[in-house]
């Protein structure tokens, strides 16, 4: 194992926010030499649990390891709890004993499941023995699905594949902003001309995948579009805006595209608001502890008809996932 590439793979690791667990698993798989490897991930997010897949290759010319992309993928089904695993049990050749597969990615343990010809169970827990039942089949056919994972058994999340370039590329908690539908300010793209500039990047979720099964990405380029984040802040009563450090924090999260928390005065009294970065609209989301919309409006210094008006459909880019670094 060349330990040069392995202290520059945690860095490129760190750099990219994931944890020091997930680089400890990737150096075991270096020290392995194994020709390729898959490490993952789970995040919980505002909208359900978030897989990661990281996808590593030796390259054909030496014992080097490279990091060029990994995929994200939202499942908006309950969430693994700690220590549990997704199991897919079926009868093994030994009278009395079953086969357990464990997933930790949703969407692979469903795969595995309906391959099955026979009789199966895909369940979730720590193991076999502490188990709740999600889906069975007999003979080959589904005959029960969960209720509640119904959702999600007939609509398995795709991933959307994450582009990086030693270390350089959407961060994982931007990745997992990206895939819950916020915006993400970048300073560091490029044209395919290699020229430098600068946009609030968004996945068009409402669009068709492209012949790779991903989402497209809409550019809204700074200043160009028109979207100023320091003047949308200032038309509203938000009391970390006073203090110049928390100002700083606050504007940091949504450029991030995070959901931070602010505190604003409604009815009389101080409450906790989500808000989010629309750069599209030139405007902020407000949302309640429970996710509920708030009427921003009702937060602005001075009382007011919003006037934002959309922005013209030709400042928008779409593009793909692998236009910049």
């Amino acid at each position: 194992m060349n330990l040069n590439n392995l202290e520059n793979l945690k860095s490129e690791m760190k750099n990219l926010g994931f944890s020091k667990e997930l680089q400890e698993k990737m150096e075991e798989n270096m020290k392995a030499n194994l020709p390729e490897f898959v490490l993952k991930d789970q995040i919980n997010g505002h909208k359900g649990q978030i897989d990661l897949n990281l996808y590593f290759k030796q390259s054909g010319q030496s014992e080097n390891y490279y990091l060029n992309k990994y995929d994200v993928a939202l499942n908006e089904g309950k969430p693994l709890e700690a220590g549990q695993q997704y199991l897919v049990i079926s009868p093994s050749e030994t009278a009395g004993k079953n086969n357990v597969y464990k997933r930790e990615n949703v969407a692979e343990a469903i795969e595995v499941f309906k391959k099955h010809s026979g009789n199966a169970e895909l369940a979730v827990g720590k193991d076999a023995a502490h188990k709740t039942k999600l889906a069975t089949m007999e003979q080959g056919k589904i005959n029960y699905v969960d209720k509640e994972f119904g959702r999600t058994f007939r609509n398995p999340p795709l991933p959307q594949t994450i582009w990086v370039e030693r270390g350089k590329g959407f961060t994982a908690s931007q990745s997992v902003n990206l895939i819950e539908g916020r915006a993400v300010y970048r300073e560091d793209m490029l044209t395919q001309g290699g020229l430098p500039y600068k946009a609030w990047m968004k996945l068009d979720l409402d669009g068709p995948r492209d012949r790779h099964m991903n989402f497209n990405m809409n550019q809204y380029h700074d200043p160009s579009y028109g979207f100023n984040l320091k003047e949308v802040l200032d038309k509203f009563n938000i009391k970390e805006l006073e203090n110049p450090k928390e100002r700083e924090k606050l504007e940091t999260q949504l450029k991030n595209g995070d959901r931070p928390i602010i505190t604003v005065e409604k009815n009389g009294e101080q409450v906790k608001l989500h808000i989010e970065a629309v750069p599209r609209y030139s405007q902020l989301n407000m949302f309640a502890a429970n996710g509920k919309s708030e009427k921003r409006e009702q937060f602005l210094k001075e009382p007011a008809v919003d006037k934002s008006v959309t922005k013209s459909k030709g400042k928008e880019v779409s593009a793909s996932q692998g236009l910049g670094v």
